[in-house]
C-alpha cells in the first residue's frame, strides 16, 4: 500500500495547481498596485490549510509547497522570491504534523488556536527569508528592512490564515467531509 493514495496525489495537485497559477497572476498585479506582500501569503496559507483538512498527511504540504514553486517558476521565471514561501510550507508541514493532523480540525476553538499561529509564523519564516535573500536594501528600506518584511508577511499569515481557517470552518459546519480510505470496500469481511 502506497503513502499517498490516489485521491491525496489529486487533492495535492489541485491545490499546488491553484497556489502556484494564482499566485503567478495576482500576486504580482496586487503587489504592483501597492507594493504589500499580503496576496502571496493570503493564497498560500488558504490553500495549505484547505489541503491540511482535506488530505491530513505529513509531507503534503510539503509536496504542495515543491509543485506550486516549480509552477509559479514555469509561468514566472525571474519570480525566485517564491523559495522563501517553500521553506515555508516545510515548516507548516512539520508545525501541523506536530499538532497532530486530526486534533486541530475537530472543534472549531482548537482549529482557530492551533493553525492560526502556524499560519502566521510559517509566513513570518518565508518573509524573513526572502527579506533576507532576495531583496536588496533600497527596496526593503520603506518597509524597516527585513523584519519590517517579515512583519509585513505575518499580517499576510493573518489574513490568509483567517480566510483559510474560515473555509474549513464553513466546511465543516455544512458537513463536508473527505474520504478518509478509498480502500474500505475492497476489504474482505
Amino acid at each position: 500500500m502506497t503513502y499517498f493514495s490516489t485521491r491525496n496525489v489529486v487533492a495535492i495537485a489541485l491545490c499546488a495547481a491553484l497556489w502556484g497559477v494564482l499566485n503567478s497572476i495576482f500576486a504580482p498585479l496586487f503587489f504592483s498596485i501597492t507594493h504589500l506582500p499580503f496576496f502571496c501569503d493570503l493564497i498560500g496559507f488558504l490553500v495549505l490549510i484547505l489541503a491540511a483538512w482535506w488530505i491530513r498527511k505529513f509531507g503534503a504540504i510539503t509536496v504542495i509547497g515543491a509543485l506550486a514553486t516549480v509552477i509559479n517558476f514555469a509561468l514566472v521565471p525571474s519570480a525566485v522570491h517564491f523559495l522563501g514561501f517553500t521553506i515555508a510550507s516545510v515548516f507548516f508541514d512539520l508545525a501541523i504534523s506536530l499538532v497532530g493532523f486530526n486534533k486541530p480540525f475537530s472543534k472549531k476553538a482548537y482549529t482557530i488556536a492551533s493553525i492560526m499561529p502556524i499560519s502566521i509564523f510559517s509566513a513570518t519564516i518565508a518573509g524573513y527569508i526572502i527579506g533576507t535573500f532576495f531583496m536588496s536594501g533600497p527596496a526593503l528600506a520603506p518597509t524597516g528592512g527585513v523584519l519590517g518584511w517579515a512583519g509585513m508577511h505575518a499580517i499576510g499569515g493573518i489574513i490568509g490564515g483567517a480566510i483559510g481557517i474560515s473555509l474549513v470552518i464553513g466546511l465543516d459546519a455544512r458537513r463536508v467531509t473527505v474520504k478518509r480510505s478509498e480502500y474500505k470496500e475492497m476489504l474482505p469481511n
